[in-house]
């Protein structure tokens, strides 16, 4: 079978091809807003918004003051799914194998949750646990501001994997090693911050 091709002609008007090239103009608008002063304040904005994230995360929803004393034991052995080798193909686990990484690491340090808002959580997190003994991280709360009246390092729970990994839902809670797994203790506080 045997095809030919023909040119038929025009039929109709023909329009150019009139479109403003999509980097030029992203480019133009840049230089406008640049001049006009309008890209300072855009980036003015931006840093402040910025600023505020980071000296004020966004609280751990579902967290609310302990109204009773409860504990539990969090064990953080993990069932290895796949064969892990190193950079030279030798075999570090194998696929089956349950490992615990608190055979390989000791946590020196107990972990203090507490609402940094709240001025009975925060006073008797700092006259129960020295600097070198407790990392206190707050689920709400400004650990900068903190930081900077106490002289004091304070941490913060982003995004809640913490609380969510060791199932803690109230404040304050004391998550510490205890041989092969961590215990977690939320504790309830008297009014005055006493437990």
């Amino acid at each position: 079978m045997r095809s030919e091709a023909r040119d038929f002609g025009v039929e109709g008007q023909a329009f150019p091809i009139i479109e403003p090239d999509l980097l030029a103009t992203i480019e133009s608008r840049l230089r406008r807003a640049e001049s006009s002063g309008e890209l300072a304040r855009m980036n003015e904005v931006f840093a402040r918004r910025v600023e505020a994230k980071v000296r004020r995360p966004d609280p751990v929803g579902g967290i609310t003051p302990a109204r009773a004393a409860r504990s539990w034991d969090y064990d953080p052995t993990a069932l290895i799914e796949h064969d892990i080798r190193d950079q030279k193909g030798n075999l570090i686990a194998a696929a089956g194998q349950r490992i615990n990484p608190l055979d390989f690491v000791a946590i020196r340090q107990d972990l203090v949750f507490i609402d940094g808002d709240d001025r009975g959580e925060l006073d008797w997190a700092l006259a129960r646990y020295a600097d070198p003994a407790a990392k206190i991280i707050f689920v709400k709360g400004s650990p900068i501001d903190q930081m900077t009246a106490r002289k004091r390092r304070f941490y913060f729970d982003q995004e809640g994997r913490l609380t969510g990994t060791f199932g803690i839902r109230h404040t304050p809670a004391v998550v510490s090693q205890t041989g092969r797994t961590m215990r977690v203790s939320e504790i309830a506080l008297k009014p005055g911050g006493r437990s």
